[in-house]
C-alpha cells in the first residue's frame, strides 16, 4: 500500500511554462457577440479570487465594470436590485452564485447577459483544453496531467476550480497560443451555468453523494456536471465506472467509446512506489491513460511522470508517527466518498476526526457505512450533534469535541500502538475555519506539536 507524504504541490504558482513557439500575443478581442454589451458598465457578482480575477480582465478588455457581494468585509457593493440591474447588460458571477440566486434571477429579469468566471474567460482562450470533473480526484488529476505534460515540454496550466481562476490565465499568460493548453478543473456549479466553454476534452472521474446543500437532489446533482460532458466532442469523453452506473441510472446516453474501467481494478507492477499505486489515486490514473492514449501519447511517457509526481497536501498525507500512532491529514475529504476511499485506504484501527458544516446527503447512511471500519469517532463542528447521535445508534464510540485541538489530543490519549488517527471530515470547513487548507495545517500543527506540550484537558 502506498499512500503520499504530506508534500508541497507538483508545480508552483504561477506555474512554470514549457515549450513555446515564439512571440505571441493573445488577443483580447471579445466575440462580437459580446462586444455591444461592454460598452457598457459591466456588473461582476463577487468579490472574491474569481470575481477578482474577472474584474482584472474585464479591465485589460477596456470595460468598465463594479462589484457586488454581499459580505461585509469585501470591497464592493453589498445591494443588487432591478435599478442596479438596469445599469448592465453584462453580468459575470463567481461559481458562488447559485444559478437561482436572487441577484441573477434580477439580472436577467432586467435582459441582462449572465455568464460564469470560467465560461466567460474561456471565450479568449486561444489553446486546447481538457476539462477534469467529479465528485472527488478532479484536483489531483488536473495537477497530474499538467505534471506531464509539462514534464514533456509542453506550454500547459492547471486552471479553473483548482484555485487559480481562467480569468488570471488570460491575463497572466497573454503569449499563450494554439499550442498552449489548459488542464481545466471544472466544479458542477461551474459546470451547470455554462453557455460557452466546449472542451476539447472532458474526464469524469467519479460520482457520489455531494453539494445537496447547492443542488436539489443527486439527479440535479448529476445533470450539472452532464452539462459540461454534452459540450464535449463524443469521441473525447472519459468516464469512470461509478459515473457510467449512473448515467444508467438517470437515463442518460455515454459516448459509446466514454467508458473507462476505473474500479477494481488489478495491481499494477508499473505504478510500484508511486501514489496511484492503489486506491482512490488509482482510478485518477485510470482516467489519465484513457485520455493520453487517445491523445496518441506514448504510455511510458505517463508512467515515468506518475513516478515524480507528488499531490498537493491536505490528500491523505501521512503527517508522522508518534509512540506508535500513525497520523492522517486528509482534511480536502469534504463529502462522503472521500471519506470512505480514505479508510480503505489506511489500514485499521482508525480513529476518525470527521465533522464541519453540512452539505446535504444522508447521514445516518454514511454512519452506517464506516461504522465497521472506525474503532472511535471523534466529532467536530456544527453537524457533531447529528454524527453523535447516529453514532451512538450504530453503537460506536465516539466523543463530540469542542474544538479540532480537543479532537487531535483525545484521539492520540485514546490511541493504542498501532491504531492510525484519521482527519477525513467530510464536511465543509467554513464553519471552524478560512478553509480545508486551513483546516489542514492547523492539524499538523496540533500533530507536531503533540508530545512537547500538556495533554489536552
Amino acid at each position: 500500500m502506498v499512500i503520499a507524504a504530506s508534500t508541497a504541490r507538483s508545480a508552483p504558482w504561477p506555474p512554470a511554462a514549457g515549450r513555446r513557439d515564439g512571440p505571441h500575443l493573445m488577443s483580447l478581442t471579445p466575440p462580437a457577440s459580446l462586444a455591444p454589451l461592454l460598452s457598457h458598465p459591466v456588473a461582476v457578482l463577487g468579490g472574491a479570487t474569481s470575481g477578482l480575477a474577472a474584474r482584472t480582465l474585464l479591465a485589460q478588455l477596456g470595460a468598465r465594470c463594479e462589484v457586488f457581494d454581499e459580505r461585509a468585509d469585501l470591497a464592493a457593493a453589498h445591494t443588487f436590485g432591478a435599478a442596479e440591474a438596469a445599469l448592465h447588460r453584462l453580468v459575470v458571477f463567481s461559481p458562488g452564485f447559485d444559478s437561482r440566486h436572487p441577484w441573477l434571477l434580477t439580472a436577467r429579469a432586467a435582459g441582462c447577459t449572465c455568464l460564469g468566471e470560467f465560461d466567460f474567460a474561456g471565450l479568449f482562450w486561444p489553446g486546447h483544453t481538457v476539462a477534469v470533473t467529479g465528485t472527488n480526484g478532479k484536483t489531483t488529476l488536473v495537477e497530474f496531467l499538467t505534471h506531464a505534460l509539462l514534464a514533456e515540454g509542453e506550454d500547459v496550466f492547471g486552471v479553473g476550480n483548482i484555485g487559480f481562476p481562467f480569468s488570471r490565465l488570460i491575463t497572466f499568460r497573454r503569449d499563450a497560443g494554439p499550442d498552449s493548453t489548459a488542464i481545466c478543473e471544472v466544479s458542477s456549479f461551474q459546470a451547470e451555468t455554462l453557455q460557452h466553454f466546449r472542451p476539447d476534452a472532458v474526464l469524469w472521474t467519479n460520482f457520489a453523494e455531494d453539494h445537496l446543500e447547492r443542488h436539489p437532489g443527486l439527479r440535479a446533482y448529476f445533470l450539472a456536471k452532464w452539462n459540461l460532458l454534452a459540450r464535449a466532442r463524443p469521441e473525447a469523453v472519459f468516464a469512470g465506472s461509478s459515473v457510467q452506473r449512473y448515467a444508467l441510472e438517470f437515463g442518460h446516453r455515454l459516448p459509446p467509446a466514454a467508458g473507462v474501467a476505473s474500479e477494481g481494478l488489478e495491481p499494477e507492477p508499473r505504478l510500484k512506489g508511486t501514489v496511484f499505486a492503489s486506491y482512490p489515486q488509482r482510478e485518477n490514473f485510470a482516467l489519465a491513460l484513457a485520455w493520453w492514449r487517445h491523445d496518441g501519447r506514448a504510455e511510458a511517457a505517463l508512467y515515468a511522470a506518475a513516478h515524480t509526481f507528488k499531490p498537493g497536501r491536505h490528500r491523505l498525507a501521512r503527517v508522522r508517527e508518534l509512540r506508535g500512532v500513525t497520523f492522517w491529514n486528509d482534511s480536502k475529504a469534504t463529502n462522503f466518498h472521500a471519506v470512505e476511499a480514505a479508510l480503505t485506504s489506511v489500514p485499521p484501527p482508525v480513529h476518525l476526526i470527521a465533522g464541519g458544516r453540512a452539505k446535504g446527503g444522508d447521514l445516518a447512511a454514511f454512519v452506517r457505512r464506516i461504522a465497521p471500519r472506525v474503532r472511535h469517532l471523534w466529532l467536530i463542528g456544527e453537524t457533531a450533534p447529528a454524527l453523535a447521535a447516529l453514532a451512538a445508534g450504530q453503537h460506536v464510540a465516539h466523543t463530540a469535541c469542542a474544538s479540532l485541538e480537543e479532537a487531535v489530543h483525545g484521539a492520540f490519549a485514546a490511541a493504542r500502538p498501532g491504531d492510525h488517527v484519521l482527519l477525513s471530515p467530510a464536511f465543509a470547513s467554513f464553519d471552524m475555519f478560512r478553509s480545508y487548507a486551513d483546516r489542514g495545517e492547523r492539524f499538523e500543527k496540533l500533530v507536531n506539536s503533540l508530545g512537547t506540550t500538556p495533554t489536552f484537558q
